[in-house]
C-alpha cells in the first residue's frame, strides 16, 4: 500500500454550493507539486454525504483523471448501506483508482459481526485494494481490533485509517493483522506518534493547507527519525486542533479560502466558519508559516 502523507481532499464549490471541477483539477496538480503522497478524493472531508451519486462519481473521475497516476488515489465510497457502497464502488471501478475508503456504517449502529459482513460483502465485490475506515465521532460504531483482525484475512482488505486518537490501537492491530496490513492515522493531532509506533501514514485534513509540511513530517517519522519528525510537527499542532474547531471540513474550507484556493461554497447542513472561530484559525495558519 501506500505511505505518507494522504490528503482527505476537499471538494471545492462555488458559492451557490455547485461543485467546481476546474478548481478541483488545481488543487489536484498544487498538492502533486507540494510532495502530497495521495489522496483521499470524496471522503468525510470531501463533503460525500451531501454529494449526489453522479458528482461522487464526477468528483472521482475527474481528481482522478487529473491526478494521472502522478500519485496513489483512494477513492471514498462508503456509506451506511452495503448494497449503496458496492454500487457506488463498481460505478467507478473503471476510473484511475487505486483503493477505495470504505467508512464504517454511520447512524445504523451495526454490531461488530455486522461490520465484518458488511466489509466482507464489500471486498468480495470489488476488484481493488480496500482501506478501512474507523472513526467512531462521527460513525457511533467503533471497529474493534479484533474485528479488523478477521477482515485481514480477505485478499483485498489491506489497510485501516485508524481515526480514534488511540495510539495504544496501532500495536493492537499490528499484532492481529501481521506486518502487511498497513495502518493510517485519521487523526493529525496524533499521525507523527501513530507512524512513529508503526503506522504507514496518515489520512490528514491538515494536508490540504499545509501539504509539504505534512508531507515532510511524515517522511521524518517513517524514516524513523523522531527528531525531526517533532520539529517539523511542532508548528501544525495548533493547526491541527484548529481545524477541528467546527465540524470538519467547515475550519479548512474556511482556511483554504483564506489562501485563495478554493471558493466559499460549503453544503447545508454544514455552513460557514463562524466569525467567533476565525481568529483562532488564523493565529493557527500563521504560527504554522501559511499566508493568507
Amino acid at each position: 500500500m501506500f505511505k505518507g502523507s494522504l490528503v482527505a481532499l476537499v471538494t471545492p464549490m462555488r458559492a451557490d454550493g455547485s461543485v467546481d471541477f476546474a478548481v478541483l483539477e488545481q488543487l489536484v496538480d498544487w498538492h502533486v507539486e507540494q510532495g502530497t503522497q495521495g489522496l483521499v478524493i470524496a471522503g468525510t472531508t470531501g463533503e460525500s454525504a451531501t454529494l449526489t451519486k453522479a458528482e461522487h462519481m464526477e468528483v472521482i473521475r475527474v481528481a482522478a483523471e487529473r491526478a494521472a497516476r502522478r500519485v496513489p488515489v483512494i477513492a471514498g465510497t462508503g456509506s451506511n448501506s452495503t448494497s449503496q457502497t458496492i454500487d457506488l464502488s463498481l460505478a467507478v471501478a473503471g476510473f484511475a483508482i487505486d483503493a477505495y475508503l470504505v467508512v464504517v456504517p454511520y447512524y445504523n449502529k451495526p454490531t461488530q459481526e455486522g461490520l465484518f459482513r458488511h466489509f466482507t460483502a464489500i471486498a468480495d465485490a470489488v476488484d481493488k485494494p480496500v482501506m478501512l475506515y474507523n472513526v467512531p465521532g462521527r460513525t457511533v460504531a467503533d471497529l474493534q481490533p479484533a474485528t479488523v483482525g478477521r477482515l485481514a484475512a480477505h485478499e483485498r482488505i489491506l489497510a485501516i485509517k485508524e481515526a480514534t486518537g488511540d495510539l495504544s490501537r496501532v500495536a493492537a492491530i499490528r499484532d492481529l493483522c501481521g506486518p502487511d496490513f498497513a495502518l493510517y492515522s485519521g487523526d493529525d493531532a496524533t499521525a507523527r506518534e501513530f507512524i512513529l509506533a508503526g503506522g504507514v501514514g496518515v489520512v490528514s485534513v491538515t494536508a490540504n493547507v499545509a501539504p509539504a509540511a505534512m508531507a515532510g513530517m511524515c517522511r521524518a517519522a517513517l524514516a524513523g527519525d523522531a527528531v525531526k519528525a517533532s520539529e517539523l510537527d511542532e508548528p501544525l499542532a495548533s493547526l491541527h486542533r484548529h481545524l477541528f474547531v467546527e465540524a470538519n471540513p467547515i475550519p479548512v474550507k474556511w482556511a483554504l479560502e483564506q489562501m485563495g484556493r478554493i471558493g466559499p461554497g460549503i453544503r447545508l447542513p454544514l455552513t460557514p466558519l463562524s466569525s467567533s472561530a476565525r481568529s483562532g484559525v488564523s493565529s493557527a495558519m500563521r504560527r504554522a508559516g501559511i499566508g493568507a
